[in-house]
């Protein structure tokens, strides 16, 4: 019998994507979303929760905080301890639980970028939406401003969001672009508008747009807009943008696809009648769809009266 090989002889786990965002015991959000995306395409990655609850807050009862900082910042401490971070491509950053974790993930960013300059950091800066209003705390709209956009190379806010970082009213899709064009600072090079500049009524109400801008160009991509509402939606979007656009997607591609795998997931939602996301690959969704058709052969395989 071998042997085992002594611990300081073996190879670390080789970390593609670090995902910085939040968990739930029940649901699909944050790093419940992230991870089965970033997977699917073949990236290794590795979550760090900035908070851990039950479920989302728009449920009845729900339990759970913050991650105290002195934990949150060791969990990113120590993934470098273990040597994970050698083969490191993106940072992802989503919900965070205060605007201390802001900080702490800033400076922990900061000094990864100056090891390894090439490193993409995408931030989706989770503030609110028009349905819900601003649901974090709302100190964590400076400490995005001040802490995390400045080191993004790429931001995914919602329409909402994006009025929120700017400070400024966006109403049409020249607003969208002129305010995402205003975050197009330092490191930053594209905005990623999801819900951008929706219309209200008439043929607009089926569609929705995600768009794309850069210092140069703006790329918009229209959608169906799928009759399910479950939260995570943005999610998503921003872990699958990450993942295709590590795959060698060009930023339009990633888009395109990130919304592609939106839809999907809203149509298997909406079929199986779940309360929470359901992903393109979720083995979820074939139960849910054998269960809603059980009753309907079993109706069928009941002989006529005679």
């Amino acid at each position: 019998m071998n042997a085992p090989a002594p611990h300081d002889m073996l190879q670390p786990l080789a970390i593609d994507v670090v995902s910085v965002q939040s968990q739930v015991v029940y649901g699909r959000v944050g790093n419940n979303v992230a991870m089965p995306t970033l997977q699917a395409l073949g990236l290794a990655a590795a979550a760090v929760p900035t908070v851990v609850f039950s479920n989302t807050p728009h449920y009845p009862s729900i339990h759970g905080g913050a991650i105290a900082a002195e934990w949150f910042a060791g969990y990113l401490q120590d993934l470098g301890a273990r040597g994970a971070l050698g083969q490191l491509q993106a940072v992802l950053a989503g919900y965070l639980g205060g605007p201390d974790q802001a900080g702490l993930l800033a400076d922990w960013v900061a000094g990864l970028l100056q090891q390894r300059p090439g490193l993409r950091v995408v931030v989706d800066p989770v503030i609110g939406d028009h349905d819900s209003g601003i649901y974090v705390d709302p100190a964590m709209v400076e400490a995005y401003q001040r802490h995390l956009l400045p080191l993004a190379d790429g931001l995914t806010p919602n329409h909402f969001e994006l009025e929120r970082l700017t400070a400024r009213p966006v109403h049409g899709m020249d607003d969208v672009v002129q305010a995402a064009r205003s975050l197009l600072t330092g490191r930053t090079q594209w905005v990623a508008v999801t819900s951008a500049a929706p219309e209200l009524g008439g043929e607009h109400a089926l569609r929705m747009r995600v768009a794309l801008v850069t210092r140069e160009d703006v790329h918009v991509v229209t959608h169906a807009r799928v009759d399910a509402v479950p939260k995570g939606t943005g999610d998503l979007f921003s872990a699958a943008l990450t993942g295709h656009w590590l795959q060698g997607a060009s930023l339009r591609e990633a888009a395109e696809r990130a919304c592609e795998r939106i839809v999907q997931a809203l149509e298997r939602t909406r079929q199986a009648r779940s309360a929470e996301l359901l992903l393109p690959s979720d083995p979820v969704v074939a139960r849910a769809m054998t269960a809603q058709a059980a009753p309907a052969a079993r109706a069928q395989a009941i002989p006529s009266p005679a």
